[in-house]
């Protein structure tokens, strides 16, 4: 995208439109590829539509036919000619209304369409026309489909197809997988669960009753499931369960074992590990636990701390974002009254929230610190909605500013206590185990707790992790260029 997107200095793209091949993502059901657009536009900044193409028909792809006349060498004639494909209009509709020149066009099971779609879609990628409407200049597209062997319905691209296309083969990966399973916050009994069992994270078997089947999108989709059934006192069983992941051996597996996991959540006290206050009973049990249960146990623990640091984090980066907004709100100020002003910000910052969803380019986590930063805009609007006074106004919202960020020093200075205490019972119940590894791993591999010890720092983790000696090195060499430098600033 980067590569289409360039432009030379009279404003053309250096690859020019016909030439940008659309990219062809091939992988079995259920990995994320949607996702991965969701994820590539919301950083890019750009457009995104998503259609299923096996929902489409030759009609609301390529448009209704109607007659026209037309002279052709002095004689009239009666033509066909097509109405704007239904996929095409809602590009011009979503450039138009949020005013997103550039994008992404996502064609997903671009190799199951019926028969009747077949040539209209072989045409379209090899020169991104539906009927006589061309995808606009600035929009990337990319279709996705599924092997053979996961659909029966897929149809052979011959070569001159395939050679307009740039093929981009995407497999399950367990790691990569759990970098965002721990930013969309899955339940942390699905991710020890696939830690313990890395082989029933993706799984399609063909049986005499037909596919039997684990994705990443059933465990994505099961952790949400599972977290709202606890908020409401629901069972999570095996029926709830194997809903989502319809393989029975697979299903019950981690019925059971999310039965153990209640149990241990149960026995070990985690607040109190996190509090610095484990009695001795409980660190006898984890040292002499097998290793599944310490997993298990570096799960829950791991549960716990994090949801501090994710609070943190979050918090951070909403006062980040206020930051900016108040910094436009003084500058609105200079020439506007006070609640004028923050009125015009927070009618800014939902304006561009609501832009990011109907372009498709807002994930959910981004519209939740829109939420709760429009709920802190409401509150200074409050403040300064009956102060003339524009120092006075300033002020009031520099308080309340304040007051969060002490607030948000307090909470993380909390958290950076219990992740000391976290440490300290690795360090004495598991001194030479590979537990401490783990835990090491897990920290660097969340979102969350990856940025808030970059942000606050922990004297523990630094201590335990072995990349600790390329930080020290680069610390070195810095140091060393500082004192080699002819101006001795």
């Amino acid at each position: 995208m980067t590569a289409y997107f360039t432009k030379d200095e009279t404003g053309c793209y250096i690859i020019p439109p016909e030439k940008q091949r659309p990219v062809f993502l091939m992988g079995p059901p259920g990995i994320g590829k949607t996702a991965v657009m969701e994820q590539i536009a919301g950083e890019m900044g750009v457009g995104l539509l998503s259609y299923s193409m096996t929902h489409h028909t030759r009609q609301s792809a390529l448009g209704l036919p109607f007659i026209i006349k037309k002279e052709y060498g002095g004689t009239e004639y009666s033509v066909s000619e097509y109405t704007m494909s239904e996929i095409i209009a809602s590009v011009y509709e979503l450039m138009e209304s949020t005013g997103i020149k550039e994008g992404i066009l996502f064609l997903d099971e671009i190799n199951c369409v019926s028969e009747t779609l077949t040539p209209v879609m072989l045409q379209f990628l090899q020169y991104k026309i539906f009927g006589r409407h061309r995808v606009p200049d600035g929009w990337i597209v990319v279709t996705a489909g599924n092997p053979p062997e996961y659909n029966n319905s897929v149809r052979e691209f011959d070569i001159v197809t395939w050679d307009r296309l740039k093929r981009i083969d995407v497999e399950p990966d367990l790691e990569v997988w759990k970098e965002y399973a721990y930013k969309a916050k899955v339940h942390p009994a699905v991710m020890t669960y696939l830690d313990i069992k890395k082989g029933d994270f993706y799984k399609v078997e063909s049986t005499v009753d037909g596919k039997r089947f684990v994705t990443a999108r059933g465990w994505d989709d099961l952790s949400q499931m599972m977290t709202l059934y606890e908020q409401k006192g629901l069972t999570v069983d095996y029926k709830l369960i194997s809903q989502y992941l319809q393989n029975e051996k697979i299903a019950r597996s981690f019925a059971n074992y999310y039965d153990l996991w209640g149990k241990y959540k149960s026995d070990y006290q985690v607040e109190d590990i996190l509090s610095g206050k484990a009695g001795e009973d409980i660190k006898k049990r984890a040292r002499e636990a097998k290793f599944d249960e310490r997993l298990s146990l570096t799960g829950l623990l791991l549960d716990g701390i994090n949801t501090s640091l994710t609070e943190c984090v979050e918090n951070e980066e909403v006062t980040a974002l206020l930051m900016e907004c108040l910094k436009r709100y003084k500058l609105e100020a200079m020439k506007n009254a006070p609640a004028a002003a923050m009125e015009k910000v927070i009618a800014a910052e939902k304006k561009k929230t609501e832009t990011g969803r109907i372009a498709g380019n807002v994930s959910h986590r981004a519209r939740v610190k829109a939420a709760k930063l429009n709920a802190i805009l409401s509150d200074q609007l409050e403040a300064v909605k009956d102060e003339a006074d524009k120092d006075k106004a300033f002020k009031a919202v520099k308080k309340n500013f304040d007051t969060m960020v002490k607030g948000l020093k307090s909470s993380a200075d909390k958290a950076k206590k219990r992740l000391s205490n976290l440490f300290a019972f690795f360090e004495e119940v598991y001194p030479d185990g590979q537990e401490m590894l783990v835990l090491i791993t897990e920290l660097t591999s969340n979102y969350y707790s990856a940025k808030f010890i970059s942000l606050y720092g922990s004297e523990e983790y630094f201590a335990h992790n072995k990349e600790l000696l390329f930080y020290e090195r680069n610390r070195q060499i810095m140091s060393e260029v500082k004192e080699l430098s002819l101006d001795g600033e």
